[in-house]
């Protein structure tokens, strides 16, 4: 009897977390599943539910029961999460052509074999024409002149943000009034911000606007690359999120008045998050809530002519300057969290088909592009079938696209992209911006570039860039925070340029040489007093990211390393 009830409530967990990934993985920040067997169970279980005509409503029902009772979440979160993905999970399930073995390659794409289906293994189109040339390998003349471009990304504005909150709730966002009394007085909200798994408070948020307006006056256009609302996703409305979206827009429209700015669409904008319908979704899920409404909001910065890729799919292209070309992609449409995926993951949108049509515009005017977005392409979370086809764009397209800018990690870092004949040139960058959230163990930060500017033979190539921060600790010591530049790239690393070629040597360097890698990764975190230790594993899994471009490519990508 005792091994019989053991083993139903195993599978009730396995079939529960099954659900659990979709519907709480960017929660938790990490998969349930550790390993490819226990995917599979988890798998055939939910299909022998749905085959045996148990309501989605009953597998709902169960899914929340067992986030609740092995306390994979506290009972609030699992049902309101649940609540608002559950049922449109299991229709994921139910209609997917995949086999087994694909959804969990699929769900833990670093932990189970490469398999894709050739009906999932499409490939994107170029047009029949030879690529022209490659990337720049010559840096700007120190006398090129400079344009001046702030980056801003992952504020996670939290407006119920309260100082004095319980700071270690045990939920995925804390310091907040629902949080709970705090145990101790170390267990409390700072005034400006917490380390723990705390969002920005607007105290904070304004004060960095302000920071920025009166400090770098000379910026000559900002990229603003998403995720504005906070961490309780399983907590929010379509309402809510266009409250805080609106609300955020206007603050940074009052203090740039008069700055160019050119945003990009984060996972956290949605509601469910990450939940980016295609076309052919149920009318529940269509998308024109959200794309409407920033097309509404994003028209005070963008000409008119951007409306219908912004309403169709959250993207646009905008010419910023003569020969300088801003292309802002929807990289939600790649990750593996929105489980619309697992019916048709085809070019969502039409995006990138789009995307190669206006490279090509781009390349016979003799234009340079920077590609703006907010997921980077080379992270787990990215299925592998987009990533592929997005990194054989940037290879075709390596002369015309001069740079990339991302956010979400929340980290200071980079991805460098490679020739993919053989993996070794190093074509083209990814520059990956510090969080505003401290959410979670860093330090709030943005960061600065210096762009080739105008001049007859420019190629719009980054010259140097610095990460500006604030140290949250004395902030609330001091009870008021001081923003500094916390470094340059050039200084800071030792590097000549910032050509892709530099940037991958660094990584060589930082695997010889324990001082330059510990200089990396105290910037990868602003020098937060709470980052955790970082051993050989770690050193390894970091150095690997950076050349890491396409998505769970560890073979032929990290190898040497």
């Amino acid at each position: 009897m005792a091994r019989t009830l053991n083993n139903m409530l195993l599978r009730r967990w396995l079939l529960g977390s099954l659900l659990l990934i979709f519907c709480c993985s960017n929660i938790s920040g990490q998969s349930i599943f550790e390993s490819c067997p226990s995917c599979k169970i988890g798998v055939n279980l939910l299909r022998s539910m749905i085959a045996s005509g148990k309501s989605v409503k009953e597998v709902v029902s169960l899914a929340t029961g067992v986030c609740s009772f092995f306390s994979i979440q506290t009972p609030r979160v699992c049902a309101g999460i649940m609540n608002l993905v559950g049922a449109d999970a299991v229709e994921a399930f139910n209609q997917t052509q995949m086999t087994t073995a694909e959804i969990c390659s699929f769900i833990l794409p670093n932990g189970c074999p490469d398999i894709i289906d050739k009906r999932y293994d499409w490939k994107v189109t170029f047009p029949s024409k030879p690529k022209p040339a490659e990337h720049p390998t010559v840096p700007p003349p120190p006398s090129a002149p400079r344009l001046k471009v702030l980056q801003i990304t992952d504020i996670h504005y939290d407006p119920h943000y309260l100082e004095g909150a319980n700071a270690e709730c045990g939920e995925p966002l804390c310091c907040r009034a629902t949080s709970g009394v705090p145990l101790s007085p170390t267990h409390a909200a700072g005034k400006w911000g917490d380390y723990r798994k705390c969002d920005t408070p607007k105290i904070l948020l304004e004060n960095a606007l302000r920071h920025i307006a009166k400090t770098h006056k000379d910026i000559d256009y900002i990229i603003w690359t998403g995720d504005i609302p906070p961490h309780d996703s399983w907590n929010q409305t379509k309402e809510g999120n266009l409250e805080i979206i609106r609300e955020t827009i206007q603050l940074m429209d009052t203090y740039f008045k008069d700055i160019p700015i050119y945003p990009s669409i984060g996972n956290h904008e949605s509601c469910p998050v990450d939940s980016f319908a295609p076309l052919e979704a149920p009318p529940r899920r269509n998308m024109s809530w959200l794309y409407d409404a920033l097309d509404v909001e994003w028209r005070r910065w963008l000409p008119d002519d951007t409306s219908t890729t912004i309403r169709h799919g959250a993207y646009y292209s905008v010419l910023q300057r003569p020969g300088l070309r801003l292309i802002s992609v929807n990289s939600n449409y790649c990750s593996k969290n929105n489980f619309w995926l697992l019916k048709n993951s085809t070019d969502p949108a039409g995006q990138l088909a789009w995307l190669i049509e206006q490279l090509d515009d781009a390349e016979t005017k003799g234009e340079k592009v920077h590609i703006i977005s907010h997921m980077p392409p080379g992270q787990p979370d990215c299925i592998k079938v987009w990533s592929r086809n997005y990194y054989d764009i940037i290879n075709r397209y390596e002369a015309t696209i001069m740079a990339q800018f991302y956010g979400h990690t929340h980290y200071d870092e980079y991805e460098v992209f490679y020739d993919t004949k053989n993996f070794k040139r190093p074509l083209n960058v990814g520059y990956i911006a510090p969080s505003i959230t401290p959410w979670e163990n860093v330090n709030p930060g943005y960061r600065i570039y210096y762009v080739e500017g105008d001049h007859p033979n420019t190629t719009r190539s980054i010259i140097d860039h610095e990460t500006w921060k604030i140290d949250l600790t004395d902030a609330n010591r001091l009870e008021y925070p001081i923003w500094y530049r916390a470094y340059t790239a050039r200084r800071a690393y030792g590097m000549n340029s910032l050509l892709p070629k530099d940037w991958d040597n660094l990584i060589t360097r930082m695997s010889h040489d324990e001082d330059l890698f510990e200089t990396y990764y105290r910037n990868y975190y602003r020098d937060s007093p709470v980052r955790p230790r970082c051993d050989v594993i770690c050193q390894k899994e970091l150095l690997c990211n950076l050349r890491s471009g396409r998505s769970s490519d560890i073979k032929n990508l990290c190898q040497n390393l």
